[in-house]
């Protein structure tokens, strides 16, 4: 860990305290690189023998340890010879051009010394070690010097007192480090630094680069903020899969999902496809099919056959718990809950009054005016039964508007189907049960949504029952509802749109059981189909100003919370779209 601490201390207490990873191609790449050495442990002549070798040796994957200095290591490779050792290291990348001369990064002369102080610690006589470099074949070799040794152990002197410490350092600023960090999705350095020096409510007014080319007598605090760079993939590659016909069995083989139904009919989904698996109903998956999943951390998610959403099976993954430490302290502190509520609701209420804006045949100029000074009110709350009741209002006047987003135009009576069962005339919201087609597709969105937030919130590392509007009650998860709330028009009503007013769904699709109305099995997959093109839209980002899928904002806001919550930014926003 020394490497990461060198590079960036930031990445060594992620790596380090919070025991976090995620691959990208360098590392991926550089654990191919390594397949040879990393094949098994090899042995190592003890100090004494080391001095009788006749002929060189070569031991991989040699482990030892420095009690003295705790230290632990893995060495890729030692070379024995003439009594002396010498560890090699392997690197994927390319040695760092000096004058005349290839020079070893900063981060390759650490860890290299790190594993010398360890072999002397040991008994073995150590004057020197080597970096192969991978890419251009080349062994680059690094004298170990008195004061390089002094250098690494005051290096790992800091990296401790780092850890010990239990406060995450500020990410790099704006450093060409970052685009090549495996961990940047999780660190977002831009996002998190820009957050920490903006008033995210009332952004101040600054220069533009022209502007200040033309008066460079501009003073230094009123430099333009450099643009934030979109270091995360704008969508997964991975897909969620949803298992929706009743009978399905579902096994593995070779990392392969093999999913069979009951005439025996097999496909195959690769499990490098899949980031979660949804379950709706009467379908089973084998042990073997779990454990894998478990193992690749991709979470189970299980429904009923009406679409309740009722539990997650996942990987021990989370290994962090000072996040949750500090989300249990502020969930129990009033202030801090109320803090958050107000921006989640504002946020929401926002996000409904734009939806009608986009959606509405003639959105009503007196609605509009009301809801945006509910979202006013809701910033200035001085109680969360206050704020409910102001959500509540805004609930009302936007749900009593909700038909005039639909599309319907009397399709069904020009088309001969006039005697359908159902229409899809909205009046207002209700639920459990259900009693109209529109409230049932509501419902069924809200569960989906749900699902998505408590599958983020596990991955930043809340526990998605505690949260800070939805006060705690048994079986609710109520920080994964709290996230949801801005989402809810622009995600979950607007998939509902989207199936509606494109013509995905029709009435007939519909069943009544007693006084409760629900999608037909087949015709859910049409809806889901629905959701996951809305997940799978890109949104501009309204405080970083870049496009990403509404999936990764998800994860973004998730994670900006958790900023927040570890006091890293002075306050949160909820996500509004324009």
């Amino acid at each position: 860990m020394l490497n990461e601490f060198v590079y960036c201390p930031r990445l060594f207490y992620y790596e380090w305290v919070e025991a976090l990873w995620a691959d990208n191609a360098d590392t991926v790449h550089g654990a191919h690189q390594h397949r040879r050495v990393d094949k098994g442990p090899t042995a190592l002549p003890s100090p004494t023998s080391a001095e009788e070798v006749p002929e060189a040796i070569h031991a991989r994957s040699v482990t030892l340890s420095s009690e003295k200095h705790g230290l632990i290591a893995r060495i890729d490779l030692v070379e024995v010879e003439n009594g002396a050792v010498c560890p090699v290291d392997y690197k994927r990348g390319a040695p760092r051009q000096g004058d005349g001369a290839p020079e070893l990064w900063d981060t390759d002369r650490v860890q290299l010394a790190a594993q010398a102080i360890i072999l002397r610690d040991n008994g073995y006589r150590c004057e020197e070690g080597i970096v192969y470099y991978c890419s251009t074949r080349q062994r680059v070799r690094l004298p170990i010097t008195e004061e390089l040794i002094e250098e690494t152990l005051r290096l790992a002197h800091q990296a401790r007192a780092l850890a010990a410490r239990r406060q995450i350092p500020p990410p790099l600023f704006n450093s060409p480090k970052c685009p090549r960090c495996s961990l940047v999705g999780i660190c977002l350095p831009d996002e998190t630094w820009i957050t920490t020096r903006l008033d995210i409510t009332e952004p101040p007014s600054r220069p533009t680069a022209i502007q200040l080319s033309l008066f460079p007598e501009c003073p230094s605090e009123q430099q333009p903020v450099p643009p934030v760079r979109r270091l995360v993939p704008a969508r997964d590659d991975e897909k969620p899969l949803y298992l929706n016909t009743q009978g399905l069995k579902i096994g593995i083989s070779g990392g392969v999902l093999q999913i069979r139904d009951k005439e025996d009919h097999t496909q195959e989904i690769r499990l490098m496809d899949v980031n979660q698996v949804n379950v709706f109903g009467n379908v089973q998956l084998t042990t073997q099919a779990i454990q894998a999943l478990c193992q690749e951390d991709i979470p189970i998610a299980y429904f009923s056959m009406g679409g309740w959403f009722y539990g997650l099976t996942r990987g021990h993954s989370l290994k962090n718990v000072f996040l949750r430490r500090n989300q249990f302290r502020l969930a129990d502190t009033p202030w801090a809950c109320l803090k958050i509520a107000r921006a989640l609701v504002a946020g929401k209420i926002q996000n409904q009054r734009t939806l009608l804006q986009r959606n509405h045949i003639e959105p009503p100029a007196e609605v509009l005016a009301a809801l945006k000074h509910l979202a006013q009110q809701a910033r200035t709350a001085d109680s969360l039964e206050t704020l409910r009741g102001i959500e509540g209002q805004a609930a009302n006047l936007y749900f009593a508007h909700f038909a005039g987003m639909l599309k319907i135009d009397d399709l069904w009576e020009a088309t001969g189907k006039s005697r359908l069962p159902f229409t899809f005339h909205f009046t207002h919201r209700n639920r459990r049960p259900p009693r109209d087609p529109i409230n049932a597709l509501l419902s069924l969105a809200y569960s989906l949504l749900a699902k998505d937030v408590t599958i983020t919130a596990w991955a930043v590392g809340f526990d998605p029952y505690v949260g800070f509007y939805h006060q705690p009650r048994f079986g609710r998860p109520a920080l994964a509802l709290d996230l949801m709330e801005p989402f809810r028009p622009i995600i979950a009503d607007s998939a509902v749109l989207i199936a509606i007013n494109n013509r995905m769904l029709t009435p007939d699709d519909f069943v009544q059981v007693g006084p409760s109305v629900a999608l037909k099995n087949d015709a859910r997959k049409h809806f889901l189909r629905a959701y996951e093109q809305r997940m799978d839209t890109l949104a501009t980002h309204p405080l970083f100003d870049y496009r990403v899928s509404y999936r990764r904002i998800l994860e973004i806001q998730t994670r900006l919370l958790a900023r927040y919550i570890n006091g890293e930014v002075p306050q949160y926003s909820a996500f509004v779209t324009r």
